[in-house]
């Protein structure tokens, strides 16, 4: 038989087949172990990845928070109050008789010492009241002597039973009624001599001339046109009225801080003397007296000032930076962190920023 007529099925070379099915047997076993280097190689990357994956979650799951330490303190506020400056003692200066301005000696800005003279008023009608005063003296101090010898010589004869009591009685009222109407003219003596010595306006204490609004020749009358502005510069004094928050903390003879424009970056230093016992009904606020002394009379009365008030309160606190706080519906808190590293949260009342 030919090779034609073979099955098609049939080996032509037994030993060629068998080194074919050789070869494919190791090509099979090459793939399967790059399968499973290639599988072990997957694992392992992935169970990497699965550690690196959870290392990362647990790093996460880490806080890492800013922390600072809360320390004791004072409840500290502070506030400024506007206040004029006015002098420590101010007065505006009248006449206190009728007139006409005859001389002034001081004028605004010049200082004077106490009982210096500032003007003088010329008044004749006074010096004529004055001597007809001293008239009236002379004549009831005649009837006075008068009236006493009388009742000295009544009196002696009365011891004799030479005149009656009832005569005696009314010698010695004639006395009384001479007595008292030399006292009445004395008195009013006195009187038209005060009023004569007002004519000269003098300084009731040192201080510095203000105003002046006396003019030579002008008409004066007691009580009428003030003549001069007195003020006393050193020291200066300022009120200031505290608001009700603030009254409580307010201590005598404490120093504070006074602040005036003219002057910027000086602070004075001042004290506080005087303390109103209680609170203005109407405005709710404390009246507060400060001294500010004015050795060089460089600050001038009726200048604005500012106060600065620094005011401590008894109660204790806590004192923290205002970054820490959290607030929320139900108030402010701060996160705390415990002796385990844990956080809690805490709830606070605030005093003031």
């Amino acid at each position: 038989m030919s090779n034609l007529d073979q099955h098609p099925l049939a080996v032509a070379d037994p030993a060629r087949s068998k080194l074919t099915l050789h070869h494919s047997r190791q090509l099979m076993i090459a793939a399967l172990v790059l399968l499973g280097v290639g599988g072990g190689a997957r694992f392992i990357f992935n169970h990497q990845q699965a550690l690196a994956l959870e290392n990362r979650t647990q790093e996460s799951l880490i806080r890492t928070v800013i922390v600072t330490q809360a320390r004791e303190g004072d409840l500290k506020r502070s506030v400024a109050l506007p206040a004029t400056l006015r002098g420590n003692t101010e007065t505006g200066l009248f006449a206190r008789s009728n007139g006409y301005l005859a001389s002034w000696h001081k004028t605004i800005g010049d200082k004077v010492k106490k009982g210096e003279l500032l003007a003088i008023i010329d008044s004749p009608e006074q010096d004529q009241e004055v001597a007809q005063a001293r008239a009236t003296r002379e004549q009831a101090k005649a009837k006075f002597g008068l009236a006493k010898s009388t009742a000295e010589r009544w009196e002696a004869l009365r011891q004799h039973e030479g005149v009656s009591q009832q005569e005696l009685d009314e010698k010695r009222a004639s006395l009384e009624q001479a007595q008292a109407d030399l006292a009445a003219s004395e008195a009013n003596l006195k009187r038209l001599e005060q009023l004569q010595a007002f004519r000269h306006l003098v300084a009731p204490f040192a201080g510095v001339i203000t105003r002046r609004n006396a003019e030579i020749g002008q008409l004066v009358s007691a009580g009428g046109k003030e003549l001069f502005g007195l003020t006393q510069i050193d020291p200066l004094r300022l009120t200031v009225w505290v608001p009700q928050i603030y009254a409580s903390d307010i201590k005598t003879d404490k120093a504070i801080n006074i602040n005036l424009s003219e002057f910027p970056g000086k602070k004075f230093t001042a004290t506080i003397e005087h303390i109103a016992g209680g609170l203005d009904p109407q405005t709710r606020a404390r009246q507060i007296d400060i001294v500010l002394p004015n050795p060089d009379g460089k600050l001038l009365p009726g200048a604005y000032a500012e106060v600065g008030l620094s005011l401590n309160s008894s109660v204790k606190s806590l004192v923290v930076p205002s970054s820490v706080l959290i607030i929320s519906s139900d108030g402010p808190k701060v996160a705390v962190v415990e002796a385990d590293n844990k956080l809690s949260f805490h709830n606070i009342k605030l005093g003031r920023d």
